[in-house]
């Protein structure tokens, strides 16, 4: 069912503040950057050995990221759990009990195809599925 940890979102006040740490100190090779308007993000990928780092820069203030920077702070927001047939994994969820945010999945960075479940039913962890079509990893 769950493939393997896609990504780990950070949301971020400032790509062009944070990026440093990650790729001069951490030495993590930056994978690319874009802007998700649906979500009004920036975002940059980083390739942290089988897994990626997100980072998402908030574009408006009103952007689910600025909300969680103003409420918690810069940090981690979600994991992303890579899946096959996103559509059919929603329906596990919620047939097992768990809130989804998406009870469709939506265009996300790189053409992802996601869906996030609600914290209140996961342990107060944010949890992203995350379908990648024709990834060669």
């Amino acid at each position: 069912m769950i493939k393997k940890v896609d990504h780990i979102g950070i949301a971020v006040k400032s790509l062009e503040h944070a990026l440093p740490f990650y790729t001069d100190v951490l030495k993590l090779p930056l994978l690319g950057i874009e802007e998700v308007d649906s979500e009004k993000v920036k975002v940059a990928f980083l390739k942290a050995g089988e897994t990626k780092l997100e980072l998402l820069e908030p574009l408006s203030d009103e952007s689910a990221i600025a909300r969680f920077i103003e409420k918690k702070g810069e940090g981690i927001h979600h994991v992303a759990l890579g899946v096959d047939s996103i559509q059919e994994r929603i329906n596990d969820m919620k047939e097992n009990g768990i809130r989804m945010i998406q009870d469709v999945p939506k265009r996300g960075a790189g053409g992802a195809l996601v869906a996030f479940m609600h914290p209140k039913s996961t342990g107060s962890v944010l949890y992203e599925l995350c379908e990648k079509n024709g990834e060669a990893e």
